[in-house]
């Protein structure tokens, strides 16, 4: 049965209608002194507060029914067991094996994880060798003096996942070396990274599981050109050479090889690019905090892995909060929500969630290919506190829409603490308090109406495990909110479809073939001309 399809829709629809056309959120705490009590709840490392959002007990009550009817226990179940639970390529999806210990952990006493197959714990080990494996290379390159930049190439989960946790975790970043990310076509960042760099200190990831995303491929030949004119050799056994200063996270090794790598790293099928940063993607990471480091963000992560697979639907923080998209995606017609970070070094986590959610849950098919009636993925986005109030945070006060507001914050962690820190968290408290009472100012031009939504995620400290946490929370929660909606959170195929068309018109460009294109684009590609050389 589809989700808009259950009783429970219906029953949320009628209760939206009846309960919550007048709700108050000031009011709400003053008739329920049990409010705090019941929305909110501590995670592995991870305190969150649902209590200032636009909801009650009661909604969350009907929201669980809901999860029950549309099967969420179900497929989260599924997706512990390794079904292909990625229908449409067939695949499972894994990336929690990843940061899994070897006997199973926390959950080696879950009954799916005990009724496995001695293929599943097969496929663990072999996680664990390529980890292994992987925190060996790391070492070696920590240790390695000559090399002060880390240059990673790659895009989408491969580029986000990787350089979200290196800044984040910028505290424990050996201080020798310097870390670039690059992504985009456009060759003025690879020109910007490339002037400070020099071949003979500089080791270059090459991230793609295919060895052939198109975007990555340009920049990775692109930076093999500039090593080779800066007196790089592309000879296996020169002192600076490609097999030296190159690096392939990869499944195709032929191909790797064949463009003069020689070190891979592989990851499976069952691991998606944007849950990939515990695979082979995680390399620069490792590098940058060293393999014990790397160890505590897999433990955090496996955590919140055992919380997620083993906790009831009432205080499952992930299923929580996935019930809570829903409800105002759905239900209350809110299609925004805002992601306030309040730290530097989580400056990246609103475009790596933006690709998590939107990559993973912008569909409007389900899972079995039927046309889904309702809307899905809200549209993600923000900014680091305390920037954000001095930008945006104008319409999040004043502004016509509603955008329900996301903090998150660290009480302690890292190395500039002190009034700093304290004043951080004091601003992201305040700004949810006076989203949720407003003020009615000297002037209508002062009035700010309040009972504005919004959630407070609380580390107790900012390490490499409250991170790994916090990233698989939001993992979970999409995959939860997929699950309700009944789609496939693992496949994109909206985003072949662009690079699908730019290679075509590549090919006609190079063959000067315009039949039965339309108009705009033709002239478009007239427009820009001939490709330089």
């Amino acid at each position: 049965m589809m989700c808009h399809a259950t009783p429970a829709w219906a029953a949320l629809q009628a209760h939206h209608a009846d309960a919550m056309a007048q709700f108050d959120l000031v009011q709400a705490f003053a008739d329920d002194p049990q409010r705090l009590a019941q929305l909110a709840q501590q995670a592995p490392h991870v305190y969150a507060d649902l209590s200032k959002n636009l909801w009650t007990a009661q909604t969350e009550t009907l929201l669980q029914t809901l999860a029950r009817e549309c099967g969420w226990q179900t497929r989260r179940d599924a997706m512990l067991a390794g079904a292909p639970v990625n229908t449409t390529e067939g695949r499972a999806a894994m990336h929690w094996l990843l940061r899994m210990p070897p006997d199973g952990g926390a959950l080696r006493q879950h009954p799916v994880v005990a009724s496995w197959p001695e293929a599943q714990w097969d496929t663990l080990a072999a996680a664990h060798d390529t980890l292994n494996a992987m925190l060996a290379l790391a070492e070696q390159v920590r240790n390695d003096r000559r090399i002060t930049d880390i240059v990673n190439i790659g895009i989408g989960g491969s580029h986000l996942g990787p350089e979200v946790v290196v800044q984040g975790l910028e505290d424990w970043v050996d201080a020798d070396k310097r870390f670039h990310f690059v992504s985009n076509v456009d060759g003025h960042e690879l020109g910007h990274v490339l002037r400070q760099v020099r071949p003979e200190s500089t080791l270059f990831l090459i991230a793609s599981k295919s060895f052939a995303t198109a975007e990555t491929m340009l920049n990775a030949h692109s930076a093999r050109a500039w090593f080779l004119r800066q007196g790089g050799c592309a000879e296996p056994g020169a002192a600076v050479s490609i097999a030296r200063h190159f690096v392939a996270l990869t499944s195709n090794v032929a191909a790797a090889e064949q463009f003069g790598i020689t070190r891979c790293l592989a990851f499976a099928d069952w691991v998606g690019g944007r849950f990939s940063l515990w695979s082979a993607i995680g390399l620069p990471i490792a590098i940058a905090i060293g393999q014990e480091q790397f160890r505590d963000l897999l433990a955090g992560a496996h955590a919140m892995d055992a919380h997620f697979f083993t906790a009831p639907m009432a205080r499952n923080l992930p299923l929580r909060l996935a019930l809570l998209d829903i409800w105002y995606r759905n239900f209350c017609g809110l299609g925004n929500r805002c992601i306030a970070p309040y730290s530097h070094g989580l400056r990246r986590l609103a475009a790596y969630l933006q690709q998590l959610e939107m990559e993973s849950n912008g569909k409007r098919v389900t899972h079995d290919g039927r046309s889904l009636g309702v809307p899905t993925a809200p549209i993600v986005w923000g900014e680091p506190g305390t920037n954000g109030q001095h930008a945006f945070f104008q319409l999040l006060h004043q502004g016509q829409d509603v955008v329900p507001v996301e903090f998150i914050v660290a009480r302690s962690g890292g190395k500039y603490l002190g009034a700093h820190q304290h004043s951080l968290v004091i601003n992201a408290i305040a700004q949810a308090q006076a989203l949720m009472l407003g003020r009615h100012g000297a002037s209508a031009h002062q009035d700010c109406p309040g009972n504005r939504p919004s959630s407070f995620l609380l580390l107790q400290q900012f390490n490499p495990a409250s991170v790994g946490a916090l990233i698989a929370l939001y993992e979970h929660r999409v995959f939860s909110a997929g699950a309700i909606w009944g789609i496939n959170s693992f496949d994109q195929w909206g985003v072949e479809l662009g690079k699908q068309l730019a290679q075509q018109l590549r090919q006609r460009e190079e063959q000067d073939d315009w039949a039965g294109v339309d108009a705009s684009t033709r002239d478009l590609m007239e427009q820009l001309g001939p490709a330089a050389t």
